[in-house]
């Protein structure tokens, strides 16, 4: 199962219709595109980008079973938690257990409070114990980002942690995980400005948010990275990183959305307290999009 972890995965949006529910059609209708035209490897549901910390347990079911039959098992689909206890996420993980995901993608726990090494492992042990789910370590919260050498650590000494989603911005630390994990790991690219470099270094996919906004061009890059064309993955680079500077914001997955909005996908609106897209990110996104000869 951990082999099927790989390439490009986007990290798709939970489209809210205007009383804030979840639109479950237009959900499958963008899975469908991304699996049939865009020709992803994978789906990644209620993660950051799928405002998955504003999703109710039943909701995040609600979710992953849409996804569930939009991929129609061509392409795995995984599973977002984000919460903030032990507790919480083993029970939502349950909720989805059912299902046939092919693994948990699981954010360290994030208030206030930051959990020591120790109780960092315990955690995640007792996720994969619990759920008896593969886990994806989400690594994203800067006030609990976990170091190479404890991912290292949780990777070797918890066999159903299979993985990680490394995310932020700093290249040293992907490099030094893909060089200290197991063989076995699956590690995966969040550093959106950065796809093609991460490749290069051996990342064997990526979860992050670019990749919603821009799936065809983030196939085109990883396979020509595949096949050595480092000309067309850099100049494929360059016109992705306007995209991810345009769309990066506190409101992220609204930028997400509106970037769909342009390209005839339908996202929905962002859940409250998040605001849409403001007109100077509209503009900046159309522009980006254009240069990268996404629109008309």
């Amino acid at each position: 199962m951990n082999s099927s972890l790989y390439g490009i995965i986007p990290p798709v949006v939970t489209p809210f219709d205007a009383a804030e529910q979840v639109d479950e059609a237009s959900l499958r209708a963008d899975i469908r595109y991304l699996v049939e035209t865009a020709g992803v490897h994978g789906i990644a549901v209620c993660g950051s980008t799928g405002e998955g910390h504003t999703l109710t347990t039943d909701e995040t079911r609600r979710v992953t079973a849409a996804a569930m039959e939009a991929a129609a098992g061509r392409v795995p689909v995984i599973a977002g938690i984000i919460t903030d206890s032990t507790r919480s996420a083993v029970e939502r993980g349950r909720a989805v257990a059912d299902l046939g995901v092919a693994a948990l993608q699981v954010t360290p726990v994030h208030y206030l409070f930051r959990p020591d090494d120790e109780a960092m492992v315990s955690h995640f042990a007792a996720l994969a114990e619990g759920t008896g789910l593969p886990i994806l370590i989400y690594n994203v919260v800067p006030w609990t980002y976990l170091s190479p050498e404890l991912l290292a650590r949780i990777l070797t000494e918890v066999p159903g942690v299979v993985g990680v989603k490394q995310s932020a911005g700093d290249m040293k630390l992907l490099a030094d995980l893909l060089l200290q994990a197991p063989e076995r790991s699956r590690i995966l690219t969040a550093v959106d400005a950065l796809l093609y470099p991460s490749f290069v270094l051996g990342a064997q996919g990526a979860i992050a948010a670019v990749l919603t906004a821009a799936p065809t061009l983030c196939v085109a890059l990883r396979d020509a990275v595949g096949r050595a064309d480092h000309a067309t993955a850099l100049d494929l680079h360059k016109k992705l990183l306007p995209i991810w500077n345009a769309i990066f914001a506190d409101n992220l997955p609204a930028n997400v959305k509106h970037a769909m909005a342009l390209q005839g996908r339908h996202g929905g609106r962002p859940r409250a307290p998040m605001p849409p897209s403001s007109p100077t990110q509209q503009d900046a996104i159309t522009r980006a999009l254009r240069a990268a000869g996404l629109l008309g």
